[in-house]
């Protein structure tokens, strides 16, 4: 039987592994105790910690469909619309919870995606895909495991497909086929959550043909297996954090997702965890979706970012004196207006999925390309209110080594001091946490994750339905009979 991990014991976990990972030129020995990644272990650490809690248990947990244990959703295939629906209410809660990026929904992507298409290809091909993933789940689910999802490619000269590459290791690639598994090569990029990952599962990045059929490849490895290398990249003023607490804005849960470039040095994949080798054409239904689930989550997870966002804007605006102000109500509503646009968006993405021939359920692709499209636009124009609700402290606030400091924190203190009663401490917390949701890498992930806006663009055009809404036209401005109206009328 399995047992679902608490917080605690997720990091426990972290102690085990020795994955291969570098910073700013070093390698990291323990993942869970290095300070630059901490952050980033305790968001994804509440995604444990919140299925342990009662008033979240329906939210944060599930019945697997295979053992019929209750397991982290976060590890579940999708049964049923209800379960969309809950997916992306999880989303908004660990939002509100962390303030940040909890990483770990890339990897319930790339779970529900194999599962439908490994299936597919089963019935299509005669293969074994289909089981062996199920297996592979099974263990997931068991050892309540963090699963990073590898899609994009580092891709080298954007406009070569993956064998024109002057160097063909920029798409990760099959190098060797051997009785007892496969050996790949090649790199991925902005591997949200991947250092302090228990597994790695890998999907192709693109649509192939039948010239790119090395590249047509899915599978999993833990993620200390050899020749499994990441580089951990740079974030906005991520040495903040060893400063101490108030500099940081977000000190406990970080900056997005701590992302990495996850290079496969010859890295060996036995049989039992391939899910793909080859079958170029089903590489495009694999990559639609998984664009389609990760899109989904964006009016979730940023939306719940969004409500921290609008509470510390509300709470710095009474605490200045100014919440009864109607340019302050009148900022702070469209901010509301904003983000739940992107709410209902993902839920009705979610309440119109449909069941797919593995029986598990998907999102419906245009609704969820919507979301996403949205979400590369209105954070901006919500942190952009947040900015001009708070004020010149948000880029200009002195460090809290100053506020500390014995000779002029007093003048700290009495010069940036607001409302009677208010800690001039509480203050500068608040403009921390603002220019941390506001001007750090939050916008460039809201553009760029699950894809970038062309991206949607392309997906919301193929499945627009421009003809049926010509006919639609036709019928209105009668260029064509409307044989509802002729019943109207009575017209034979």
């Amino acid at each position: 039987m399995g047992r679902l991990m608490n917080g605690r014991e997720y990091i426990q976990s972290l102690r085990r592994l020795k994955p291969t990972i570098y910073f700013m030129g070093r390698r990291i020995e323990s993942v869970a105790d290095e300070p630059m990644l901490r952050p980033h272990v305790q968001a994804a650490a509440m995604t444990y910690e919140l299925a342990h809690d009662p008033r979240y248990e329906e939210i944060m947990t599930a019945v697997s469909h295979l053992t019929g244990e209750r397991i982290n959703r976060f590890t579940h295939i999708h049964q049923s619309t209800e379960d969309l629906v809950k997916k992306v209410m999880m989303m908004r809660l660990l939002g509100r919870k962390t303030g940040s990026c909890f990483q770990r929904c890339v990897g319930l992507d790339a779970l529900n995606s194999l599962y439908i298409v490994t299936y597919e290809i089963d019935q299509k091909l005669g293969t074994d895909y289909h089981r062996r993933f199920v297996e592979y789940l099974k263990k997931v689910q068991r050892e309540d495991l963090m699963c990073t999802g590898s899609v994009t490619d580092v891709k080298g000269d954007r406009s070569l497909r993956p064998h024109q590459q002057p160097d063909p290791d920029l798409y990760v690639r099959v190098v060797e086929r051997r009785e007892d598994g496969i050996m790949v090569r090649g790199a991925k990029a902005h591997q949200t959550g991947a250092a302090n990952s228990h597994e790695v599962v890998v999907l192709p990045t693109r649509a192939l043909g039948p010239e790119d059929k090395d590249y047509a490849v899915a599978f999993s490895v833990p993620i200390d297996t050899p020749g499994l290398i990441q580089i951990f990249g740079r974030q906005t003023n991520d040495t903040r954090r060893l400063d101490g607490e108030i500099d940081c804005g977000n000190p406990n849960y970080g900056i997005v997702g701590g992302e990495t470039l996850m290079i496969f040095d010859n890295v060996f994949v036995p049989w039992e965890r391939v899910f793909m080798c080859g079958e170029y054409e089903f590489a495009g239904r694999l990559v639609e979706v998984f664009a389609t689930f990760h899109r989904q989550n964006y009016g979730g997870c940023k939306v719940g970012v969004a409500d921290v966002l609008i509470g510390a804007s509300a709470l710095l605006a009474e605490y200045s004196g100014i919440a009864g102000s109607s340019h302050v109500e009148d900022k702070l509503t469209e901010m509301v207006h904003l983000s739940e646009t992107c709410w209902c968006c993902s839920l009705a993405c979610s309440y119109l999925g449909h069941r797919t021939p593995s029986g598990a359920y998907l999102a419906d692709p245009l609704l969820a390309n919507v979301v996403k499209l949205n979400i590369t636009r209105l954070p901006y124009e919500w942190s952009r209110l947040a900015q001009d609700l708070a004020g010149g402290l948000v880029t200009t606030a002195p460090s809290e080594k100053d506020l500390k400091n014995p000779e002029i924190g007093r003048l700290v203190e009495k010069y940036l001091a607001r409302k009677k009663g208010v800690p001039t401490e509480h203050i500068l917390r608040l403009f921390r946490l603002i220019e941390n949701l506001s001007l750090g890498g939050q916008l460039p992930e809201c553009m760029h994750g699950a894809g970038s806006p062309q991206a949607q663009k392309i997906v919301i055009r193929r499945r627009a339905g421009i003809e049926e809404k010509k006919e639609f036209a036709k019928k209105i401005v009668g260029l064509e009979r409307d044989e509802h109206l002729e019943k109207i009328r009575g017209s034979k």
